[in-house]
């Protein structure tokens, strides 16, 4: 795989830095978990191809261990608040004097400096401060994070993933390591750049809940449909629009033998929502837009999920269901490209992007509990008593 030979020491926390190094063991990086010795909580979410040693490192006899595993190892994955290894005398600046190849990466929620660096914190906060969490959320309502996905996930552990691979590919022309300033507030606005370079030219004037792209237009959000279910829209373009409102027949382009074999055999899906555009305003006339999704809402509600499925099947109108995790593994799409597996622990992505010469391999093997393979990894760096 991609990082076969490359050594992960990664000390246990909760999400961020799970996920960053499950990135790295699912690309095939041998990442060993760094657990709290009597530590018996569950951690074994994100712990897949992981193995685990359980240390105290408050204890000079764990910091040693430690610091010699640290000597011989690629990439040191850290999720404490600054000051924290260094109190312990695990900080960068001592392993590196023993490991000048060593890539020390620091995934906090404020980074290592300013104001906010040691106070607690979690992906909301991270979002707030970034000025994303401002830009989300329907008109008239409070601000709501998107789940816990944004910060933590996104802007937290895949940019530590990313600054990692960076540091490493760097690593092959110097020879040395560095120290990777990973934090959710930077990564989450760095995300967000798109945002940023597009406030000056209208994509975001109006107040929140009302602009294009986040759920003011009625070509692009969602739809309840007669079932309880929903379809997403995302027609952007006009001539995606088109597609999207196109009536049943349009006068012209079929025969009348043609509409009557259709109407008693069934023979094609009627395509569109079945209203005719002469009869509708502008799509970009914003301030027709709120009696617009009023309109597209009774449309939609009047079918399941499933028909609406069958009519925008195949076609070009960007109009997608809603999948619960239920459904998302049975589709058809997710299905034909194995987009996702099954382990212990249930249904799960397979690991993204795709890579044609080294693709990631997944482990089948259960999720380590704490301390599981301490003995058989300290006597591989070569510790006689244990």
């Amino acid at each position: 795989m991609a990082l076969r030979g490359i050594s992960v020491l990664e000390l246990a926390g909760l999400g961020p830095g799970p996920y960053c190094g499950m990135v790295l063991a699912d690309f095939g990086a041998h990442v060993v978990r760094v657990d709290r010795l009597g530590d018996l909580r569950d951690l074994g979410v994100l712990a897949r191809a992981k193995r685990s040693l359980a240390v105290d490192l408050k204890r000079p006899q764990g910091a040693a261990v430690l610091r010699r595993l640290c000597a011989r190892t690629d990439v040191v994955l850290e999720p404490f608040r600054p000051g924290v290894m260094e109190k312990l005398q695990l900080g960068p600046e001592i392993l590196q004097k023993e490991n000048p190849k060593l890539i020390y990466a620091r995934l906090s929620g404020f980074g290592q400096s300013g104001r906010f660096s040691r106070v607690a914190g979690h992906d909301i906060n991270y979002l707030a401060l970034s000025g994303v969490l401002s830009k989300i959320g329907r008109n008239g309502e409070n601000p709501f994070p998107p789940l816990n996905l944004l910060a933590d996930f996104g802007g937290g552990g895949l940019m530590c993933t990313l600054g990692i691979l960076m540091a490493l590919f760097e690593r092959t022309r110097s020879g040395k390591g560095q120290v990777i300033d990973a934090n959710m507030v930077e990564g989450t606005a760095y995300l967000s750049s798109f945002l940023w370079k597009t406030q000056q030219i209208g994509l975001w004037d109006q107040p929140q809940g009302q602009n294009l792209l986040d759920g003011g237009a009625p070509f692009y959000t969602t739809y309840k449909t007669a079932d309880g279910g929903f379809m997403a829209v995302g027609a952007l373009e006009p001539q995606f629009y088109k597609l999207l409102i196109e009536a049943v027949f349009q006068e012209g382009n079929e025969s009348n033998i043609t509409i009557l074999l259709e109407l008693f055999y069934l023979t094609k899906i009627k395509r569109g929502l079945g209203l005719r555009h002469d009869e509708l305003p502008p799509q970009m006339s914003m301030s027709d837009w709120p009696e617009m999704k009023k309109r597209f809402a009774d449309v939609f509600a009047r079918k399941t999920k499933a028909e609406w499925c069958q009519i925008f099947d195949g076609t070009d109108a960007c109009v997608t269901p809603v999948l619960t995790f239920e459904e998302v593994a049975h589709h058809d799409h997710n299905k034909e490209r194995g987009s996702f597996i099954t382990d212990e622990q249930g249904v799960s992505p397979r690991p993204a992007p795709l890579l044609s010469d080294t693709p990631a391999v997944p482990s089948s093997q259960r999720d380590p509990y704490v301390g599981e393979h301490t003995e058989e990894i300290l006597r591989e760096f070569g510790f006689s008593q244990l």
